[in-house]
């Protein structure tokens, strides 16, 4: 019997799958079992629309079979079977594909959708055998044929007893390597962990002959060892079923059997499209981060299934980074399964879906925020520090998809806020949403430079985040309303002409004293000034320009240590017993004057959170007072 060669492109392209394209050899089961379920696909399909056919289910699975002793496993299928012809032109062209060429023909009728492609698939096995023998005898045929290969070099077909239709093939597995332990498939529970992990949801049985305990009858404490036939896959996804057929529990334990998470889920999405692109999906907001959500370590994706075959643990892609946190599995019977199945990231289908994935995950999150507000909450404690970073990133290109997702402390409430609630309570008269940033809400309700803005009853967001900031900074405007920190140098409140008048004066008036000031800090502030804001307070610090004195210390405090100031104004409050001392020192004690300003100075360092740049300095300075 002659070998035959497989032509040259086959040749190189079966030496580069076997070496890279696969990263996980025990892939080769989800392969061969998936083709196995094609075969079986065809006989019902056929059975649809030839009389002479009565496809019975309860006759169709596959088996898989291990034997340690010969080191060979079998996945057997009592599919559709193929011919000598069939076999050639399946199997002796790599990636050629008998269940697409079975699609197209038959394009036009209704049935079950065709999983895999009988080709590249196929020759994953040798990853794991050193040799392949197919036996096979296709339905309506009285004579079987053997296809045998041992690699690249070529393969043989000739004829073989088979008495039933279908296909067995049997793998000769290779002898365990330095760094590779083949014999884990032939070890029962790891078949059936790979049978569980990609093809559980395969609609066909698939048996094994497992082996187990049992007490002997009529034995006390006696046990006997037994094996039987069992169906290890569940066949059924939860995906498919109908949402009237399922209960919370239901969707609560297949997020715990997927090992999601060991939360309990916050809510669940079951999608079910049938339009540009037909999928399926179960999709979870958990409840809490995970351990490892805010390190490099952390995957974000969703499972991946193809007509209930597993193609991707996680594929990324379906999820933006923003909602990185949301778990599940979406399963399409769209997606084109050629030789990248693993790399589907360039796939047509993958993004509409993952595109609808996102409306349906934001509009979850917006009904959760209106009708369970408590929940929605708990998410936001959770999560909203990632919502935050996806309004902040790629330039604020998601901003609009993310406002109104976040959420705030306020001043008035005292708890959480959304940017379209504090919008619909502005009085007429306020121009911008006012924020204040700093460590904690206790040190923000002390800032001197909340009072003007909290004096005019209006409203203040309380920045706690170091992330805050930035986030709004791309927002910018939330329904033509600007943001303005409320220690901006101009906080667009409008006055009275008698008090511009006053304003006015007092600048005039005190120009000489706030230049001299000024002098004294050079370097350290840009000007100093007579504060509009301040009521009781003497003194405080303000910004011009985009960079706050918070986002300063954020970005001083990352690992590149950025150089970045704020732009300072020292803001002294003339209505203050204090201002009164630095008149007098200003006119009969420069010296006096230059330790006032330097304390002053240093006092809104401290209000802001900032360091002192020499303490020791600052407590002589404090002494000398008291002297």
């Amino acid at each position: 019997m002659a070998k035959q060669e497989f032509k040259a492109e086959s040749k190189r392209l079966l030496e580069m799958m076997i070496n890279s394209i696969y990263t996980q050899k025990e892939i080769f089961l989800r392969e061969l079992i998936s083709n196995a379920s094609d075969a079986v696909d065809k006989i019902y399909y056929k059975a649809l629309t030839d009389d002479s056919l009565v496809f019975n289910k309860e006759d169709y699975f596959i088996k898989v079979t291990a034997d340690k002793a010969n080191r060979t496993l079998t996945i057997s299928d009592t599919g559709i079977g193929m011919t000598k012809e069939e076999l050639e032109n399946n199997l002796g062209v790599i990636a050629k594909s008998g269940s697409l060429a079975f699609k197209k023909e038959n394009e036009a009728q209704d049935g079950h959708n065709i999983i895999g492609q009988f080709g590249v698939g196929f020759y994953s096995a040798f990853m794991v055998a050193d040799v392949l023998t197919v036996t096979s005898k296709a339905l309506g045929s009285d004579v079987a044929y053997k296809w045998e290969s041992e690699g690249a070099e070529g393969y043989t077909i000739e004829p073989a007893d088979k008495v039933t239709v279908g296909t067995e093939i049997v793998l000769k597995i290779k002898p365990n390597a330095e760094e590779d332990n083949y014999d884990e498939f032939l070890e029962e529970y790891r078949l059936k962990a790979i049978i569980k992990k990609y093809s559980d949801f395969i609609r066909y049985p698939i048996k094994m002959d497992v082996k187990g305990k049992r007490p002997k009858e009529g034995e006390d404490n006696e046990f006997e060892d037994y094996e039987e036939e069992q169906t290890v896959n569940s066949m059924v996804p939860i995906w498919r079923k109908n949402k009237s057929e399922l209960k919370d529990e239901d969707y609560a334990n297949f997020y715990n059997e997927k090992r999601y998470g060991f939360d309990k889920p916050l809510k669940h999405i079951h999608l079910s499209a049938d339009g540009a692109v037909r999928y399926q999906a179960i999709l979870f907001i958990p409840e809490n981060t995970p351990f490892d959500f805010y390190t490099k370590e952390f995957e974000k994706g969703l499972e991946l299934y193809s007509n209930g075959v597993l193609i991707m643990d996680k594929c990324s892609d379906l999820l933006p980074d923003f909602f990185g946190f949301v778990k599940g599995m979406v399963d399409s019977e769209d997606l084109s399964l050629n030789i990248s199945r693993e790399l589907l990231q360039h796939d047509r289908q993958l993004k509409l879906i993952a595109k609808n994935i996102q409306s349906k995950i934001k509009g979850a999150l917006q009904g959760l925020l209106k009708d369970e507000r408590e929940k929605y909450e708990s998410f936001y404690k959770a999560f909203g520090r990632q919502l935050k970073f996806g309004v902040y990133n790629d330039y604020g290109m998601n901003k609009d998809v993310l406002q109104d997702l976040l959420l705030f402390s306020s001043s008035k409430e005292k708890k959480l806020v959304s940017l379209e609630e504090y919008v619909a309570r502005m009085p007429e008269d306020q121009k911008y949403i006012y924020y204040a940033s700093g460590e904690s809400i206790e040190r923000i309700e002390k800032l001197p430079q909340t009072e003007l803005v909290a004096d005019k009853g209006y409203e203040i967001f309380y920045f706690t985040d170091d992330i805050d900031e930035f986030a709004i900074k791309m927002i910018m405007s939330y329904k033509d309303k600007e943001f303005r920190s409320v220690s901006s140098g101009d906080l667009g409140i409008e006055e009275s002409e008698a008090d511009k008048k006053e304003a006015e004066e007092k600048a005039s008036g005190n120009k000489d004293l706030f230049e001299y000031m000024q002098g004294i800090l050079s370097g350290k502030v840009k000007s100093v000034k007579a504060s509009k804001r301040l009521k009781s307070h003497p003194v405080c610090l303000s910004t011009e320009g985009e960079v706050t004195i918070e986002m300063e210390k954020v970005l001083k405090a990352m690992p590149s240590g950025q150089d970045v100031k704020a732009e300072k104004v020292l803001e002294i409050n003339t209505d203050h017993e204090v201002f009164k001392s630095l008149k007098d020192a200003f006119d009969n004690d420069k010296t006096k004057l230059s330790l006032y300003t330097s304390l002053l100075y240093n006092q809104a360092l401290l209000i802001e959170g900032l360091p002192v740049q020499d303490p020791v300095e600052f407590t002589n300075d404090i002494c000398k007072i008291m002297v």
